[in-house]
């Protein structure tokens, strides 16, 4: 750094489709600067990539802020949860990562679930697992390739890799660590899950000391980094889930509930107390602060509305303007959007359907129907999340790229019936890595950096005066007789 210059911070966010990194102000969290690579397509159910590719998107979205990154005095990487990555001693992987979105881990998912039972798994870890927890991918490595499995030294999420490449230590966070289906949310790994996939003694020796949330892993060690302009007193935090940067990239308290909408959605609200629901639908995460964050996940989000504008002829904001001239409540016309099966009721072969169609239905009924559709599923996640005791009475944030759509910010709004904040920015994911980050660098708590940047602040949408209960029913009544 020179006299002139201030310091800065660095937040990683490495997704599925791509890493993306973003460079803020120490002291007031401005962006000043942007980077990003892709990630090789993936094609599930088989979804695979090979970690060294998300090791090369980092450097080429470094070398386009390398301008910068002198300035730097801290970093933290969030990346996509759940995937396993397995490394030989020398740290190269021994095969391609499997990614959250790889469910050829089904069987052995219904099999751990029935080896344990669902009250068993909730009261353990928090959740039930699925075919995205880790613990499940593990369990298809030791049926199917055993022997690549005996050969790794190590075992890491995807955000743990690239933290061990940037520092050389093998760590990880509680945040991340609770969606591997082995971790037990008393902050500990369960050598009792464990032992359901192999040897609990011997598999523990290979993961990643979990560190506290604001806990410093150490200086950049990485060649290729320091290279770009990283200098080797850049301290690195312990990074996290995607999900819980989305969190800390928010400001979200106790009580605040954010909805993300992408191609799938996700509802999710920072709790002070861990959950427990054995009917698989909320997912019993810890955040990255030292609470939890319980977290409803649907397939089907945005995909939903594409389909339908593809329909329709339209383009994205052609099909949001449309439904806003329909009435609240489509005309009694309701679309269960289960258009690619659905986690949330369990029906992974479940398909879409459009409920009440008649003689004067036209395009505006249904394209209204496809938003208040997958909002209504959306809102069914988060009255899920309030049978499991958590309070969500906070703010209501809607992020993820169908939080630009007019028609999304309108249907959550009088559905709900509350104010829905639309933050300023989408890209929360990196933006919670660099809370982290500054958190690490100036030995602050991860609220006060949170204040001080003026988070979660943004558009304020409010509910107008419509029958909630009514359209919400009418989807629920869809939905009965869908099952």
């Amino acid at each position: 750094m020179t006299a002139e210059s201030v310091p800065l911070v660095l937040g990683v966010d490495s997704s599925t489709q791509s890493t993306k990194v973003e460079l803020r102000r120490l002291d007031t969290g401005a962006l000043v600067a942007v980077g990003r690579a892709p990630h090789p397509l993936t094609t599930p159910p088989c979804s695979e990539q090979d970690p060294e590719a998300w090791w090369q998107a980092l450097l080429t979205a470094l070398d386009q802020v390398a301008a910068h990154l002198a300035d730097v005095v801290a970093a933290a990487v969030a990346g996509q949860q759940h995937g396993l990555v397995l490394v030989d001693e020398a740290g190269a992987p021994l095969r391609p990562a499997k990614l959250w979105n790889d469910t050829t881990s089904a069987p052995e998912a219904e099999e751990l679930t029935r080896r344990l039972g669902p009250e068993g798994w909730a009261g353990a870890c928090g959740s039930v697992p699925t075919a995205s927890f880790t613990i499940t991918k593990l369990a298809w490595m030791a049926v199917h390739e055993p022997q690549i499995l005996a050969r790794a030294a190590r075992v890491m999420l995807p955000h743990d890799y690239l933290t061990w490449r940037l520092t050389g230590r093998h760590v990880t966070d509680r945040g991340d660590a609770s969606g591997t289906g082995w971790w037990s949310p008393a902050g500990r790994y369960d050598p009792d899950l464990l032992a359901l996939v192999g040897d609990p003694a011997d598999l523990a020796r290979r993961l990643p000391e979990v560190l506290a949330p604001t806990e410093a892993v150490g200086g950049v060690t990485a060649g290729d980094a320091l290279a770009r302009g990283l200098g080797p007193g850049v301290v690195v935090g312990p990074g996290t889930g995607d999900n819980m940067a989305g969190a800390l990239g928010l400001g979200l308290g106790p009580g605040d509930v954010a909805v993300s909408i992408g191609t799938s959605g996700t509802v999710y609200a920072v709790s002070p107390t861990a959950t427990h629901d054995a009917t698989g639908a909320v997912a019993g995460f810890a955040d990255a602060s030292g609470h939890f964050l319980p977290l409803v996940c649907t397939l089907n989000a945005t995909k939903v509305t594409d389909a339908v504008a593809r329909l329709l002829g339209l383009d994205h904001e052609q099909t949001s303007l449309l439904a806003l001239t329909a009435e609240p409540g489509a005309g009694g016309v309701v679309l269960v959007p289960y258009f690619d099966g659905e986690r949330t009721p369990n029906r992974p072969d479940a398909t879409g359907a459009v409920i009440g169609l008649r003689s004067d239905v036209g395009r505006p009924q249904l394209a209204r129907a496809a938003y208040e559709g997958v909002v209504c599923g959306l809102l069914d996640g988060l009255d899920a999340m309030g049978r499991v005791g958590v309070v969500t009475g906070g703010r209501l944030l809607l992020t993820g790229g169908g939080a630009r759509a007019e028609a999304y910010r309108r249907a959550l709004a009088d559905l709900a019936g509350r104010p829905v904040v639309v933050p300023d920015t989408d890209e929360t994911v990196a933006t919670g890595a660099c809370v982290q980050a500054a958190a690490v660098a100036g030995g602050e708590s991860l609220g006060a950096v949170a204040a001080r940047w003026s988070l979660g602040a943004g558009q304020v949408v409010e509910p107008r005066p419509v029958d909630a209960a009514a359209i919400r029913g009418a989807y629920s009544a869809a939905i009965a007789q869908l099952a």
